[in-house]
């Protein structure tokens, strides 16, 4: 398990942007179609823009049609972590950072094979880490 990180409300203001405290910290969504990276195509990790987490790789994501990042897989299972979220009256499941509790998005039972899970993510709880382009090893 990562080692978690905590911070106060002011020290996240002092390095987050008003937008990626709003979605990260208070639980906010940004609008669809709207994110840097809902239809980005690079190969790559989205890291938590928080802590710098690895989260998702693009390995993992594709085209939901919902207009934000959505992956059937993290990179890690433990590097998120779940909880039950009934905010909009109805229960959606919330995806956060393991390692710093920053808001990601939530995750649906409506993705593709193998998993059946769409991890629908806010762009602005993410930062893009390209792949360099190596002999064929992605590791």
């Amino acid at each position: 398990m990562p080692e978690k990180i905590k911070k106060t409300n002011e020290e996240w203001k002092a390095i987050l942007t008003p937008d990626q405290y709003h979605v990260t910290r208070e639980g906010g969504t940004e609008r669809a179609f709207s994110g840097e990276y809902y239809n980005l195509k690079a190969r790559g990790t989205y890291k938590c823009v928080n802590c710098g987490q690895a989260l998702f790789s693009s390995e993992q994501k594709y085209d939901s049609g919902s207009g934000w990042p959505s992956f059937w897989a993290p990179i890690r299972d433990e590097n998120v972590m779940t909880r039950p979220d009934y905010k909009l009256f109805t229960r959606r499941t919330e995806v956060l950072c393991s390692r710093c509790n920053a808001h990601l998005g939530h995750v649906f039972e409506d993705g593709p094979p193998p998993t059946g899970l769409r991890y629908c993510m806010n762009s602005v709880a993410l930062k893009f880490a390209p792949s360099e382009e190596t002999d064929g090893d992605d590791a």
